[in-house]
């Protein structure tokens, strides 16, 4: 049984089909990337996954269970966490003190009045909110104010927040997107490390194909809704079908 199943999704907005039968599974431990033109559908994708779309056919399940009558919260609870396009993280807040929520909400679903008022839950909270931000790079900023970190760093705090929570599933929406070739190098070493350290499955969507090719296992191409090719990136890369509709036929 696959980590996450997807049958037949389908995705209308009106008269746009935006996930045109989409089936994929995705096993645990495995990185698999989203690719295509803009308007393809993988953001969709993504965000029927988490619950913050509702698919108009089609079915979704996670070990086993369908997600379509969960929240999105629950879905998190499950073990599903999303990286956002655009840095979701509370400026105003210290870069500890959102990684210190972000590892609070995790537990059993909301904030608990009897989660906190044990001592020894709150110390795993901090421990745990230190332990993230170390991960990513940013303990040295942790009584920073979030919104006066770098924009780089900025992504790479909402990374960490996904994290928190101890995803069994990491989904990623373009995390290196407005930054610098130095933030992207740093982002993607950083993905690299995840990878390799917490044998994390996730699933990522992103343009550049150079970050694509380096470290996914598998690729799942989009064309107009639909799944046009799957495979590891060798195969991808060589299939003309991919070619015509990514690149014009120029390719990979």
């Amino acid at each position: 049984m696959a980590l996450l199943e997807i049958d037949n999704l389908v995705k209308n907005f009106g008269g746009l089909t935006a996930t045109d039968n989409v089936n994929l599974d995705i096993e645990e431990g495995e990185r698999v990337s989203i690719i295509g033109p803009n308007g393809a559908g993988k953001s969709t994708l993504v965000n029927l996954i988490t619950r913050l779309l509702e698919p108009s056919s089609g079915d979704i399940r996670f070990r086993g269970e369908s997600i379509l009558d969960k929240d999105p919260h629950e879905v998190v609870q499950m073990g599903v966490s999303k990286s956002f396009q655009t840095a979701s993280i509370f400026p105003e807040l210290t870069v500890r003190e959102n990684a210190e929520i972000a590892a609070l909400s995790t537990e059993r679903g909301s904030f608990s009045v009897d989660f906190l008022r044990h001592r020894e839950s709150l110390n795993q909270v901090h421990h745990l909110a230190e332990e993230t931000l170390a991960s990513v790079g940013i303990l040295d900023q942790a009584d920073v104010p979030a919104e006066d970190l770098p924009y780089g760093d900025k992504r790479r705090l909402e990374l960490g927040l996904a994290l928190a929570g101890e995803p069994d599933l990491l989904l990623m929406d373009e995390p290196t997107a407005g930054m610098s070739p130095e933030e992207t190098e740093r982002t993607v070493d950083l993905i690299k490390e995840v990878k390799e350290e917490l044998n994390l499955t996730f699933v990522l969507i992103e343009h550049d194909m150079e970050i694509i090719f380096d470290i996914s296992d598998r690729i799942v191409v989009l064309s107009q809704g639909e799944v046009i090719a799957k495979g590891t990136p060798d195969e991808v890369s060589g299939d003309p079908v991919v070619q015509e509709a990514y690149l014009g036929g120029v390719e990979l």
